[in-house]
């Protein structure tokens, strides 16, 4: 029993340790240790939790990120309305909203509080005794999406408010999740390389990473979160809003550190005059500064419309613009053969920068939009980053505008061009494509494929475009002499090339797979098929209905890597990946102890008392299960404890067996 404490107590101090960092580091931006010895600190956690899982509790750290996709967002009902707020636009509707209050309040002394707008989506937080219970959307402003577990993935949201947060019985925070600039630029370019359609604008970006149904796609986008508002809250008396403030402050919540105490109208106003041009500074949107009467009885007199309360206004900042014109429409060519319109334009200032290119995503949205090339149109950036053609000013328009017309072959290689059924975007299907090879190329070096020190996009254009590179089965003919003669290759770097050449040989068999680019194929999907055949060739001579047999390949994964394997282009890169000695075959086979289970699929649904998710989901795999996040007709067991959810009743159409945990532990007992 004594151990037992130990370990309780050790388990406490790391939780307390790891919040206090964490505090320091997303809340205050002081930090005080390594992300190294952070890591440790977590790494230890994550250990002691596993070795003795009863002393796992849902506000440890370690509970961030976890549990299975949803199939749909339960729906939470406010107890306190979520209502939007009435914006102004400029200094005479500012004093007019001031008057409102004046004949509402008489000749009581108001003060304010003013707080920068950041342009995100606004959530709401609900604690119990200072633990973190359930998160919301605001919907439509009485009742929105449970995305809870989308929230835990945000590391300024603490699970366990600090002291004194337990004095708050319950307590309801509002908040806006949003998304920094430079890792909505990381986002973008991540999705521009895979080839997916581009966010339009942060707040995008944040409100489609809220409604994953994955937390563990969530937890990758680098969410942040702001506290500015209390909702529902009971068992602490509260007086004004700055006092709120302060008190988010001292429970662990995240504010503003811009928030401004206004005694008069007149610092309001200084406030929205001095972050016109100031917010350009931040890191963040800002569209503009939210307004709010400090004191809460003032709050009660002037109470609220249908819409919106009359205690609150946004004064918005017009969007920075700059009209300039098309000089040219040009296509670019992706890895895959997307083909993307990108507008030249006259330089114009915008933003801090100069512009002279924007995106036109694709020729739906050309045509949508009516873009032609010599139009004058306003551009803005999305992020303060990404420009961005947001309307033609077809006023301006001469009658000399040239309409551009989607390409009916490839502008890189005179390749046919198609659109797919279910895609938007216009495709070059030829596999000796210039253009495509230099991406395909790039792909498969990536640190996330091949992993090849040292072969970057600049060696690439010029390997390719002397004709030493037409695919990456050539990759493994380069030699030395190859390399020196080239623009910033001296002999050390041509050697280590060569070094890493050689060294991307023995990746494992998942990762080659990911590297061929395999069109809905990602590293995911890699991994599975690499446990799942085992080989390159049993891959590539797989039909695709053995493949829509492998857990988690639906037809559409099965029908691509069938095409894939069948061109010709491709059978002859295979043949130059094979003679130069590149492993095709897995490595790190799983060696299962002889069970029950051996080749069983199974889904875990619900709260288990004895297991964590990640524990019984790597116990399965070790007795040679397979696991799966959703139910399907091929789903032998379904796992359930307690509140399994959706999954349950699916199993239960599907007529697939469903046992609980002392079942799963007689069956994988049974030899």
């Amino acid at each position: 029993m004594t151990k037992e404490k130990d370990v309780q107590k050790r388990i406490d101090e790391l939780r307390r340790q790891i919040r206090y960092h964490d505090r320091k580091y997303y809340i205050e931006a002081q930090p005080e240790i390594t992300d190294y010895e952070y890591d440790q600190l977590v790494r230890e956690l994550q250990r002691l939790e596993k070795a003795h899982p009863q002393f796992i509790t849902p506000d440890s750290p370690t509970q961030r990120v976890g549990g299975e996709p949803l199939t749909k967002f339960a729906t939470i009902e406010h107890k306190v309305p979520m209502l939007s707020i009435d914006n102004v636009y400029s200094d005479e509707e500012l004093k007019e909203f001031y008057q409102r209050l004046r004949r509402l309040l008489g000749q009581r002394e108001i003060n304010y509080v003013a707080e920068l707008k950041i342009d995100g989506v606004a959530v709401t937080l609900s604690y119990q005794r200072g633990i973190f219970r359930w998160g919301a959307t605001r919907g439509d402003g009485y009742r929105g999406d449970d995305i809870t577990a989308n929230l835990k993935t945000i590391r300024e949201i603490p699970l366990r408010l600090e002291p004194p947060g337990e004095k708050f019985l319950a307590l309801e925070v509002r908040g806006e999740v949003y998304l920094q600039n430079k890792d909505f630029q990381a986002l973008n370019l991540e999705r521009e390389e895979s080839e997916e359609p581009q966010f339009a604008n942060p707040r995008n970006a944040a409100a489609g990473s809220l409604k994953l149904l994955d937390p563990k796609l969530t937890a990758k986008r680098r969410l942040r979160f702001i506290a500015h508002s209390i909702g529902h809250h009971e068992g602490v008396a509260l007086s004004s809003q700055i006092e709120c403030l302060r008190a988010f402050q001292s429970l662990g919540l995240p504010v503003s550190p811009h928030n401004r105490f206004c005694k008069n109208i007149e610092n309001v106003l200084e406030y929205c005059q001095e972050w016109r041009t100031k917010r350009r500074k931040l890191d963040y949107e800002v569209d503009g500064i939210v307004i709010k009467v400090d004191s809460f009885d003032q709050w009660k007199i002037l109470g609220a419309t249908s819409k919106a309360p009359r205690w609150v206004v946004a004064y918005k900042y017009p969007p920075e613009q700059a009209i300039t014109r098309i000089k040219d429409i040009v296509l670019q060519v992706g890895k895959t053969g997307v083909i993307t319109p990108v507008a030249h334009l006259e330089p114009v200032h915008l933003a801090g920068t100069t512009v002279s290119r924007a995106t036109l995503h694709n020729f739906d949205e050309m045509e949508r939009k009516d873009i032609r090339i010599s139009d004058y149109v306003a551009v803005q950036k999305a992020g303060e980053i990404i420009p961005q053609v947001v309307k033609v000013i077809k006023e301006k328009r001469t009658g000399k505008e040239r309409v551009f017309r989607p390409p009916s072959k490839c502008p890189e290689c005179g390749g046919e061009v198609l659109r797919a059924r279910e895609e938007v975007y216009l495709r070059c299907y030829n596999p000796l494509c210039p253009a495509q090879a230099k991406r395909r190329i790039r792909y498969f070096a990536s640190r996330d494929a091949m992993d090849i020190e040292g072969m970057g996009p600049a060696i690439i254009d010029q390997l390719v475009d002397k004709g030493l590179l037409k695919d990456y089965g050539d990759i493994y003919s380069l030699r030395y002499e190859d390399l020196v003669g080239l623009e910033r290759m001296a002999e050390k770097s041509s050697q280590n090339l060569i070094d890493g050449i050689k060294d991307s040989k023995t990746r494992d068999l998942h990762r080659l797979i990911s590297a061929l680019g395999i069109h809905h194929v990602g590293t995911h999907a890699a991994e599975v098929l690499a446990e799942h055949l085992g080989s390159l060739d049993a891959l590539s001579e797989a039909t695709a209905e053995e493949l829509e047999e492998v857990h988690e390949v639906g037809p559409v994964m099965a029908r691509s890597i069938v095409k894939f394997f069948s061109d010709a282009h491709t059978k002859t890169i295979i043949k130059k990946l094979k003679a130069a000695g590149v492993n095709t075959k897995r490595l790190r086979e799983r060696k299962p102890k002889e069970s029950a289970i051996a080749g069983k699929a199974f889904v875990v649904t619900g709260t288990l008392k004895k297991y964590s998710r990640h524990e019984i989901e790597e116990l399965i795999k070790s007795l040679g299960g397979k696991v799966s996040s959703s139910v399907s007709k091929k789903t032998d067991f379904v796992v359930a404890g307690e509140s399994p959810g959706s999954k349950l009743e699916e199993a239960k159409t599907l007529g697939v067996k469903t046992i609980g945990e002392e079942d799963f532990e007689e069956l994988i007992a049974t030899r």
